[in-house]
C-alpha cells in the first residue's frame, strides 16, 4: 500500500522552523527565503487541516498540535540523515566546544592530538570560560560543565564523576602526610563550598581545618599556586595526571570524595550534525576511565 505523505519540502520546513520556533532561522538553516517557508508551512496546514503554529507579535510559536508533530517528525529526520551518512564521505564542518579551563588544558588539549590524527577533515574550535556558553544562539555546539550537585537535566551526558584529592608541589608535601598533619598546612580554595570541611569529615575530623584561608581563588590560579608550592588543593587526578607523571605535583593521601561531575552539554539540534557526533562519540570514549572510578 502506497504511503500518503505531504511534501519533504514542506515537512523539512515545518521541522526547521519548529526547532527554532523562527521562520527566518528556518530560513536560514535551509538556504530558501522566508516566504519559501512560510508558504511550506500554511501548506502542510491546509493539507492536515490543523494549525501547527500561533503567529506571536514578534514570531512564532507552536500549537500543542504542532508540538506533537514535531515530536514524531524530528527522529524520523535524525534517523534518515544518520542512515545516510553511511553512504556519504567522512563528515567535514567545524565544531565549537566550549570548557572550563582548569579541564580544557590540563585534560583536554593533551588529547587533541589524537582528535585532530583520526578527523583531519573537522575543525575544532576550543573555548575556555567559566561560565555557560549561550548554547542557544550558537556561541559554542558543546560545552562541558561541572555541576556541584548533578546537572539540571538527565539528558546531558557525564565526562567525568572523578573524585578530590588533596595534591600539593613535592617541594611542600615530598610524602603523604596523615590527615591530622595535613589539615595544618596551607589548604588552597577554588570553590565556593567549603570542600576542605568535606574532606576533613571523609577523613574522620569532624573541625574547620587550621590551614583553609578565608579567600578562594579561580581554579586555574589555585591551581598555579598549588604547582608553586604555595598550598595544598582539593582536585581531581584528571586534571593533575600530566603534573603528577612529570613530578611537579604529588596526590598527599588516599582520602577522597565526590562532590560533583562534569558534564557535556549540547544546544538544541547540534547532535544532528555528523562532526558534532564524531566529538561528542570520541569524548566519551576518551574519557571513559573517568567514569569507571565509580562504577
Amino acid at each position: 500500500m502506497a504511503r500518503s505523505l505531504p511534501p519533504l519540502n514542506a515537512l523539512r520546513a515545518f521541522e526547521a522552523a519548529g526547532r527554532h520556533q523562527s521562520f527566518s532561522r528556518a530560513a536560514n538553516e535551509l538556504g530558501v527565503s522566508h516566504s519559501a517557508v512560510s508558504r511550506h508551512v500554511r501548506g502542510l496546514e491546509d493539507r492536515l487541516g490543523a494549525q501547527l503554529f500561533r503567529d506571536l507579535p514578534r514570531g512564532v510559536a507552536l500549537t500543542q498540535a504542532g508540538a506533537r508533530y514535531l515530536a514524531a517528525l524530528s527522529p524520523a529526520f535524525d534517523h534518515i540523515a544518520e542512515a545516510s551518512e553511511v553512504f556519504a564521505q567522512r563528515p567535514t564542518g567545524q565544531v565549537i566546544v566550549d570548557a572550563e579551563p582548569l579541564f580544557a588544558s590540563n585534560w583536554l588539549i593533551p588529547r587533541l592530538g589524537d582528535f585532530y590524527q583520526r578527523y583531519p577533515e573537522i575543525e575544532l574550535r576550543l573555548e575556555a570560560s567559566n561560565t555557560l556558553a549561550d548554547i542557544a544562539r550558537y556561541e559554542a555546539d558543546l560545552a562541558i560543565r561541572f555541576y556541584h550537585a548533578g546537572p539540571p537535566s538527565d539528558d546531558l551526558l557525564l565526562v567525568s564523576d572523578a573524585p578530590l584529592y588533596p595534591f600539593a608541589a613535592p617541594s611542600l608535601v615530598p610524602d603523604p602526610l596523615p590527615a591530622s598533619k595535613l589539615l595544618k598546612l596551607p589548604l588552597l580554595r577554588d570553590r565556593y563550598e567549603d570542600t576542605w570541611k568535606e574532606w576533613a569529615i571523609a577523613a574522620g575530623y569532624d573541625v574547620t581545618p587550621a590551614g583553609q584561608s578565608d579567600w578562594r581563588l579561580r581554579a586555574t590560579l589555585a591551581y598555579a599556586a598549588a604547582l608553586a608550592g604555595q598550598g595544598v588543593l582539593l582536585t581531581s587526578a584528571d586534571v593533575t595526571e600530566g603534573d603528577v607523571k612529570a613530578g611537579r605535583l604529588v596526590q598527599c593521601s588516599d582520602i577522597g570524595f565526590r562532590m560533583g561531575s562534569y558534564h557535556l552539554v549540547a544546544g538544541e539540534g547540534v547532535m544532528r550534525r555528523g562532526p558534532v557526533r564524531i566529538f561528542r562519540d570520541w569524548l566519551l570514549d576518551q574519557s571513559a576511565p573517568l567514569r569507571s572510578v565509580s562504577r
